[in-house]
């Protein structure tokens, strides 16, 4: 347990310097076609649609799933309770932790979908690393799983590697690795909706705003969005998380906020100006974590208990409870509303 209070404290250890300049902000080309390759999620311009052509809005929160294996069939429906339509699942490719197998992650793909949550999940082992090698490891982890992620397209979205590339600097470095690995994906029949986190501790909204272009048009499937973690950083203040979320939807990416908290060891977090954008911009949001945190930052708890039956004052009446909160903003996807008629 001591070893994961150090690792989370570098998985969410935050550079404080600005994003390099990386050259000229470019836009996606989507050609105004948006053809549901997938038979699932797409995306269209700035908007996630659902596998019923719906637009889907993520009000989720991140469970750190493979530090936390047992607790699975607690955690899910307690944060299904919360009203959040979606859950950011931790796995493991094996190089840091235990790796989570193809058995788990089809249990874990039909337990968020019985709880009538879409998933988003996410590799943690390469959080930080600058080197390719991680990025690629988390590659051939999902391509391992393609069999596994068949047919899931219309609940699951794949982010392939948590935080991957810690510098602020040389985003190419970050742009480049990314542009070489959806292809590998998509040859390997991997159809989801598939999510990047941005450089800099997924913090550089720079690199996302610069190079989200180049990463969208290597997918053959036009179907790639991108996600920004909110800390001391990216979140900071009111102009700071505007600037991030409506500079993309002005550069036609579609954005998520993939974790933020109300604080943190690289300064305070204004989570109500992140609920109230992304609620007046339609954009996503995800926080972290349900349970579990430690070394120092145990304050990102949202629940006091894996059940739900207590929450954080500071953070979990706030995400869940406040205002532009999950309960007041989220609306189960449209994929279950549908099955929820078929059973009526």
């Amino acid at each position: 347990m001591k070893k994961l209070f150090i690792v989370f404290i570098l998985v969410c250890s935050i550079f404080t310097v600005s994003c390099a300049d990386s050259g000229v902000i470019s836009t996606p080309d989507t050609s105004g076609e948006n053809v549901q390759v997938s038979g699932g999620f797409q995306v269209s311009g700035t908007k996630l649609m659902d596998a019923n052509g719906n637009q889907f809005v993520f009000r989720g929160i991140n469970h750190a799933h493979s530090w936390f294996k047992d607790q699975l069939d607690t955690a899910l429906p307690a944060i299904a309770a919360t009203g959040a339509n979606s859950v950011r699942v931790v796995l493991s490719d094996g190089g840091q932790w235990t790796k989570d197998g193809a058995d788990s992650v089809a249990e874990i793909i039909e337990k968020c979908k019985e709880n009538k949550m879409i998933a988003i999940l996410e590799v943690h082992d390469a959080t930080g690393m600058d080197e390719t090698a991680p990025l690629d490891k988390a590659v051939d982890y999902w391509i391992e799983l393609a069999d596994t992620l068949k047919d899931t397209e219309a609940y699951v979205i794949v982010n392939i590697a948590n935080e991957w590339y810690g510098s602020w600097n040389k985003l190419e470095v970050w742009r480049d690795a990314y542009v070489e690995a959806l292809p590998k994906l998509r040859e390997a029949g991997i159809k989801n909706t598939i999510l990047v986190d941005s450089a800099g501790w997924g913090q550089c909204a720079d690199s996302v705003l610069n190079f989200a272009s180049d990463i969208f048009n290597a997918d053959p499937d036009a179907n790639t969005m991108f996600s920004v973690h909110m800390y001391g950083a990216a979140g900071k203040d009111e102009a700071t998380i505007s600037r991030t979320i409506k500079g993309a939807i002005n550069k036609n990416i579609c954005l998520i906020i993939g974790e933020f908290g109300y604080n943190h060891s690289d300064g305070d977090v204004d989570e109500a100006s992140i609920m109230r954008i992304c609620n007046e911009t339609g954009a996503g949001y995800l926080g972290w974590s349900w349970k579990g945190n430690g070394g120092g930052v145990e304050y990102l708890d949202i629940a006091k208990e894996w059940d739900g039956s207590v929450l954080s004052s500071d953070w979990g009446e706030v995400l869940i409870n406040g205002e532009n909160g999950i309960k007041q903003t989220s609306r189960l996807c449209s994929v279950f509303e549908a099955e929820l008629e078929q059973a009526a």
